[in-house]
């Protein structure tokens, strides 16, 4: 079987990705430092441990799996922290990559997948982004994921390095054999929010403003199920390996959920009502957030299929209901 280098494949995004490239027969090697993923979700392939910005680790990893392709999911991602310490997001996410590309380029492996992020749009409320859409982001988690896509960028000019770059916004769901799922700690996801309050987990779920120009007042945000998510990210790989050459992709459905039409599909999935309050606004929310994914759709073939409420709550409360990790 063919070995894809996944970063981050212990995480929640990667885990999936691992099955997902199991399914279609790669062989995943998952390389994560477990300060965020969880050893447990390695589930799919052999587990290497390391951190991104030990190169000479990642080195040791390539010589042994010679991986065809790299996809690289391993970041911190908390927009509220990154805005605190913007050093500790420069240095994990910026540097960390650079090892790994310098890495991925010394080893002689020229397919790249990078899980990159809306962030990068900055506060473009209430528009529909596309690939086109200029790039302001507004924090350092965004900024450091554009400074990334920079990297790939020059090193495509430099090395021939090809890679494909998925933007996109919130990911739910989870694996509908509920074999991996969402598990962070801290959590900070509202559909897994929502389901520890449902599950008494938490005293409540807090919604944050209700005042927002919007049919029910609360702010909306576009979902993407994480199995369409990773789908996308193995059709990524497969447009490499035709040699179609580097491409930037957006994944959404362009049109997103309020907070309460969120609330209101778990009460339906559930049997349970959500015990919520009712909070000012964040500063920074937008009111309206979602992108489209005509050229994945068009170009790649991609089908969202799975991204709707009811499956995604669904799939989510099962996990929610069966599965955990532990250190």
């Amino acid at each position: 079987m063919t070995n894809v280098l996944v970063t981050g494949g212990a995480g929640y995004i990667g885990s999936h990705a691992c099955k997902a490239l199991r399914a279609a027969g790669y062989t995943p090697v998952t390389f994560d430092n477990l300060v965020t993923g969880w050893e447990d979700a390695v589930k799919f392939g052999p587990f290497e441990k390391g951190d991104l910005l030990d190169r000479a680790r990642i080195d040791e990893v390539f010589a042994k799996y010679k991986p065809v392709a790299v996809m690289h999911f391993a970041a911190l991602s908390q927009v509220g922290e990154s805005m605190q310490v913007p050093g500790k997001y420069w240095l994990n996410n910026v540097m960390g990559s650079l090892n790994l590309i310098e890495a991925t380029v010394a080893a002689g492996c020229e397919n790249f997948v990078f899980s990159s992020t809306c962030a990068t749009y900055g506060d473009q409320d209430n528009v529909v982004l596309d690939e086109n859409s200029a790039q302001y982001p507004i924090n350092a988690y965004g900024a450091s994921k554009r400074a990334i896509e920079d990297i790939l960028r020059d090193f495509e000019a430099s090395n021939g390095l090809n890679h494909v770059i998925f933007r996109y916004f919130n990911v739910a769901g989870a694996d509908p054999e509920a074999e991996v799922g969402e598990h962070h700690q801290p959590e900070t996801h509202l559909i897994p929010l929502m389901l520890d309050a449902i599950d008494g987990k938490r005293d409540a779920l807090t919604i944050f403003g209700t005042d927002y120009e919007t049919p029910d007042g609360t702010c909306i945000r576009d979902y993407v199920h994480v199995c369409d998510l990773v789908d996308a990210h193995v059709l990524g790989l497969k447009w490499l390996q035709d040699d179609k050459g580097s491409r930037v992709f957006n994944l959404g459905t362009g049109s997103g959920f309020s907070v309460r039409e969120v609330i209101d599909h778990s009460r339906a999935v559930t049997n349970r009502a959500v015990p919520y309050n009712e909070g000012d606004r964040r500063a920074g929310d937008c009111t309206k957030l979602v992108s489209g994914s005509t050229r994945a759709e068009q170009e790649l073939g991609w089908k969202p299929a799975r991204s709707t409420l009811q499956t995604m709550i669904s799939d989510a409360w099962k996990w929610h209901q069966t599965g955990h990790y532990d250190k």
